[in-house]
């Protein structure tokens, strides 16, 4: 039975947005829980969208957080396919994009991330894609697969991972690919020079072209559909169709309205929360990819853009809105899986914090742990084909101990060993 006397409104319907209510359902809360969503589908997981999915593994249903029915059945309002086009603090209501306006006592602003947009002429195009949706991905599905037919040619702008798993899933297909990346190797600002060199070399052995040190400049095309893209370094590729794949930008157009703080861009930009996910109103918070949080392990802010950040935030979120007083404190954590290589990674270390990356296995054979160190402690840690130490690699990064590096990347000495 639902008490109206207090009302939870969820912006967001996607992950982080469906995980809190279920938290607060499973919590106790017998409020009103309202879930808001500008896209039509239920709350839906995005890693499949680049993966399963689109690789034709998963079929649709299998991308969605509950079952339809879930929603009605625990009381949970939804409005899909409506855009929230304002927020008034001091009324303490979002107003829809349909007029309808509620009232809320707590608010979680769950808005995600939309992906960059390439400036440049040409993107009108048919034939352009980005991927972010559900919808993205059904249409991108059918592209590999008319390509993969017709010996097609995608070109790929950027080279992180979603660019790299469009790629592993478009030669899976059959599609002719080729990546143009402004750096000197794939991932090169998140795995360095070294790392980032294994994923070239895995695309390239299932025939990927890379571009490097290049970015687009224009896309061409003739009856309105793509035909090449031009890059800035004076060359042409032949394209049937190109994806856009340098990135995402947190959605904080409504945060920004209303008043609330933002984070620096320089510092990965989004909504500025502190160590509960409160934004600078008491009454408001957010999680998953818009939030920049305060990292008590870290030491500074940190916005995460991947499935396990909006997996964990959303429910901490859900708790402190019922005044639990959770801290989230999770270490960053994400995986990857192209052509045969499954990967893991877990902390954070950005360019100028390590002193330090070491490799525990046999690299050239992609079956390895590497680690990022900073003083001889653990920053970051990516197991790459090898399975069931990520709970240790992380127990190892909270400890902030002391490592020898040498036996750090000595196979033979047991990962557990530097708990003791």
């Amino acid at each position: 039975m639902v008490d109206a006397d207090q009302t939870f409104v969820i912006v967001g319907a996607g992950l982080a947005g469906a995980k809190a209510a279920e938290t607060l359902r499973a919590e106790g809360f017998t409020g009103r829980v309202i879930l808001i969503g500008d896209e039509r589908d239920h709350p839906y997981e995005r890693p499949p969208l680049s993966k399963g999915f689109l690789l034709g593994n998963e079929d649709r249903d299998s991308v969605f957080v509950q079952p339809a029915g879930w929603y009605a059945d625990h009381d949970v309002e939804l409005h899909l396919g409506q855009p929230v086009v304002g927020l008034d603090r001091e009324a303490k209501t979002v107003t829809l994009g349909d007029g309808t306006s509620l009232r809320y006592d707590k608010l979680l602003l769950a808005t995600g991330a939309e992906p960059r947009r390439l400036d440049i002429p040409g993107t009108d195009l048919a034939g352009v894609h980005h991927l972010r949706r559900l919808a993205h991905a059904e249409r991108l599905k059918n592209v590999l697969a008319s390509l993969g037919r017709e010996n097609g040619q995608l070109v790929i702008a950027g080279a992180g991972w979603i660019g790299l798993e469009v790629a592993a899933a478009a030669r899976g297909y059959g599609a002719e690919v080729t990546v143009v990346e402004p750096g000197p190797t794939p991932l090169h600002a998140v795995l360095g020079p070294e790392l980032g060199e294994v994923f070239a070399e895995l695309h390239r052995e299932h025939g990927v072209r890379f571009h490097f040190g290049a970015q687009l400049t224009e896309i061409t095309g003739q009856g309105g559909m793509v035909m090449s893209v031009l890059t800035d370094d004076g060359e042409e590729h032949p394209a049937h169709d190109v994806l856009a794949a340098i990135g995402a930008a947190p959605r904080i157009a409504l945060a920004e309205a209303a008043g609330l703080s933002l984070a620096e861009r320089s510092a990965g930009g989004g909504i500025a929360v502190d160590a509960l996910l409160r934004t600078s109103d008491p009454d408001i918070f957010a999680a998953g990819d818009v939030a920049n949080a305060e990292h008590p392990l870290l030491g500074g802010r940190l916005r995460v853009e991947h499935w396990a950040n909006a997996l964990n935030s959303g429910p901490v979120a859900g708790r402190n809105m019922l005044g639990k007083e959770v801290v989230y404190d999770r270490v960053p954590y994400f995986f990857t899986d192209q052509y045969d290589l499954g990967m893991e990674f877990s902390g954070h270390a950005a360019p100028g914090t390590y002193d330090q990356v070491i490799a525990r296995g046999d690299v050239g054979k992609r079956q390895f742990i590497a680690f990022w160190l900073s003083q001889g402690r653990v920053l970051a840690g990516m197991n790459v084909n090898i399975w069931d130490v990520t709970d240790t690699i992380q127990k190892l990064i909270r400890s902030g101990a002391r490592v020898d590096p040498d036996r750090l990347a000595d196979p033979s000495v047991p990962l557990a060993s530097f708990l003791e």
